[in-house]
């Protein structure tokens, strides 16, 4: 018995209407899809707290949302932290061009005045533009300085009353921090003296802060760092006094108590105090210190990390000991309040809040010693 022949066009229709019928429920979808969170800035806030010293390094760089902006600085201030640290990329915002996308760095200023934390930025890496080819982020030469300078004085103009606080790059005394290349403090001192001149004449309000140095027992002649102590000291004699007003600092306490002596062999929390000796013996008294980087880590396993409950005994015992024994340091910010994703390594183990804002223990325990509970 013979088959009826199907018309040929037939499967084609068949194909087009269920086409249809799958853009019909895309487009129903989109429209049943919930809108985004208004999110508005919101009254200004106060923050409340017993130790104004206490800070805290955000990581708001790579969060695209809005509402998670505003959710970290809202419980950096219910934590009773007085300000943050936070990064701004050059190579971000930046285009060949000259224009500069401000909207997210507009967006994390505005919030975080908003909550009235004080904010230190970070100005730092290189867009493809200002660098020769095939060479990092973090890769920026003399060639450059004057175009970095003046992305600098921007910033500072721009966020006039609301940004007081400048750091210029981020561990210079690191090989990985200079584009993989020797590092010399001259070099460093060449860029805060391009620096320096011209985010003062557009704000002569900020206050730039050199640093911040990475603790660091390399030897003398490594390809990977230089001393930081050795570091400070050439910074110095290359003339770099004039050209900072607070020297960035890092100081992390490893698996050391934050009382324990400093050792120029050993990484310990009072490394601080022999960076301040360097200061002293070139007779810069009057230049503060910022703890921008601080504190301890509690993975299980890795090598430099220590049990949860010694890291918040350590943590608010750091504070307390900043306060009542170093009168040159103006903040202690720990290192992170929590990243927009997980690690899935030890460096989730720095932070305070889980990607999906779940306080830590250590969280809690800030919060009710700077009298927020």
């Amino acid at each position: 018995m013979r088959q009826p022949m199907r018309h040929p066009l037939s499967g084609q229709r068949l194909k087009f209407r269920n086409g249809l019928r799958l853009l019909a429920m895309v487009i129903l979808l989109s429209v049943l899809q919930p809108a985004p969170p208004l999110v508005i800035v919101g009254q200004p806030q106060e923050v409340v707290t017993t130790h104004a010293i206490f800070g805290v390094h955000t990581r708001l760089t790579d969060e695209v949302e809005e509402w998670k902006i505003q959710r970290s600085l809202q419980m950096v201030r219910e934590m009773g932290a007085s300000g943050i640290v936070e990064f701004f990329p050059w190579a971000y915002y930046q285009a060949a061009d000259g224009s500069v996308a401000w909207e997210h760095p507009d967006m994390v200023v505005n919030h975080a005045h908003a909550q009235g934390l004080t904010i230190i930025a970070r100005i730092g890496l290189t867009p493809d533009w200002a660098k020769p080819p095939d060479t990092p982020l973090t890769y920026l030469d003399g060639g450059s300085y004057d175009d970095f300078a003046s992305f600098a004085a921007d910033f500072a103009d721009r966020y006039r009353g609301k940004v007081d606080f400048m750091i210029i790059g981020n561990e210079p005394n690191l090989s990985y921090e200079w584009g993989y290349r020797p590092t010399a403090p001259e070099d460093y001192v060449e860029l805060l003296q391009a620096v320096y001149p011209a985010v003062k004449k557009a704000n002569p309000d900020m206050t730039i802060l050199a640093g911040a140095l990475a603790p660091t027992l390399e030897p003398e002649g490594s390809p990977w760092a230089v001393n930081d102590l050795t570091y400070l000291d050439g910074m110095y004699e290359a003339g770099a006094a004039d050209y900072f007003d607070g020297l960035a600092v890092h100081a992390y306490g490893l698996t050391f108590p934050p009382e324990v002596e400093p050792d120029p062999n050993v990484l310990n929390f009072r490394r601080v105090e022999l960076v301040r000796e360097v200061m002293l013996a070139h007779g810069d008294e009057a230049t503060p210190i910022y703890i921008t980087e601080s504190g301890w880590n509690d993975h299980p396993r890795w090598t430099h990390a220590v049990r949860p409950a010694q890291r918040i005994r350590y943590t608010l015992d750091a504070i307390t000991f900043a306060e009542e024994n170093w009168p040159f340091v103006e903040m202690l910010a720990i290192w992170a309040f929590r990243y927009p994703s997980p690690t899935r390594s030890y460096p989730d183990y720095f932070t305070l809040v889980t990607p999906e804002f779940m306080t830590k223990p250590i969280y809690d325990a800030i919060q009710s010693f700077t009298g927020n509970e």
